[in-house]
């Protein structure tokens, strides 16, 4: 009898352990694939929640598969998100307000920079921002937000922008390193990339452009109408994921310098150098500052990059913040 109860339990046990199989399995299947879209791949503050969300597992833990889409551009990603491609779309913030009165129907999500984290990259020589007058400023292209930010950097410092300095659009980081090097320019506006070139001695930061636009929002995440509409769910375990990883970043930047940077190609030293420059701005929960939307909106109509006053309300939603963890 004793051997007949021993046999029982192991038979159970047994059978116990074979139906885990198929439900992990089951598990494994149920996760949901999603594309998590950036603008640009070399920004540590657009680019790092996605690396450490997808490396620590947060969307995994939230039951989504997740895959990591660099794009080569705001315009490049947009069509993914409007594609359905990408479920959220990570982009410099003037994006939303360019894209909409395109007619794009995509909302603001979420904040994922606050403030804003570009930064006035100088050559050796210059020591100030009055060195920079009658010299040229480089941009990724006219009427980009980098070349706004030149132009407003001009006129805080009470200098005509189309005479007393040059604004030239020169595209990428390569280019604009390459004009410094023949001394065609003294400067050039980028992100917080700026800190890997200052640590190779090729250029240094001279101050974030926050200085210039106290009212800003550096980057947002994104999604598109119908997205938001029939993908709720996967928006908000997507948006717990990336601001698990951004709290990490804020609060331990030492922990995970090293796995941002192999994604990167950049050293420990320049992830956290990028740190120190866009650190300070990553947001707690992703709040909406619709003040900030609105003055940005007033400054890209006084530069004729937009023609439209749209009603702010139709650039966002707030369904999705504050992020709760």
């Amino acid at each position: 009898m004793f051997m007949l109860v021993i046999s029982r339990r192991r038979f159970l046990a047994a059978a116990a352990a074979a139906g885990t199989v198929p439900a992990l399995a089951r598990a494994a299947r149920a996760q949901t694939p999603v594309k998590i879209g950036t603008a640009v791949l070399g920004d540590y503050s657009m680019a790092g929640p996605v690396i450490v969300a997808l490396e620590r597992g947060f969307f995994k833990s939230e039951g989504l598969a997740a895959e990591f889409v660099p794009f080569r551009g705001g315009p490049d990603l947009l069509k993914a998100v409007m594609a359905g491609e990408c479920l959220v779309g990570i982009t410099g913030s003037t994006d939303i307000l360019v894209f909409r009165e395109a007619g794009s129907p995509i909302k603001m999500i979420a904040t994922h920079t606050e403030g804003n984290h570009f930064t006035l990259n100088v050559a050796a020589d210059v020591q100030k921002i009055a060195d920079l007058k009658g010299k040229a400023i480089g941009v990724t292209r006219a009427g980009a937000t980098t070349w706004v930010f030149a132009r407003m950097l001009a006129k805080k410092e009470g200098w005509d922008p189309d005479k007393d300095v040059q604004v030239v659009g020169l595209g990428g980081l390569d280019a604009q390193l390459a004009a410094m090097a023949r001394k065609e320019i003294a400067a050039y506006v980028w992100g917080d990339g700026g800190a890997v070139t200052e640590l190779q001695g090729k250029s240094k930061v001279l101050l974030r452009l926050d200085a210039v636009t106290p009212k800003w929002i550096s980057q947002i995440q994104y999604a598109s109408e119908d997205a938001i509409k029939k993908q709720a769910d996967a928006i908000q375990k997507s948006q717990r994921a990336l601001f698990r990883a951004i709290k990490i970043m804020r609060d331990q930047p030492g922990e995970i310098a090293e796995l941002v940077g192999k994604k990167l190609g950049w050293s420990v030293e320049a992830v956290l150098g990028a740190h120190k420059i866009s650190g300070p701005l990553l947001p707690i929960d992703g709040r909406i500052n619709v003040d900030a939307l609105a003055t940005m909106q007033d400054t890209l109509i006084e530069h004729g990059l937009i023609k439209k006053k749209l009603p702010l309300d139709e650039h966002y939603t707030r369904d999705f913040t504050p992020v709760k963890l």
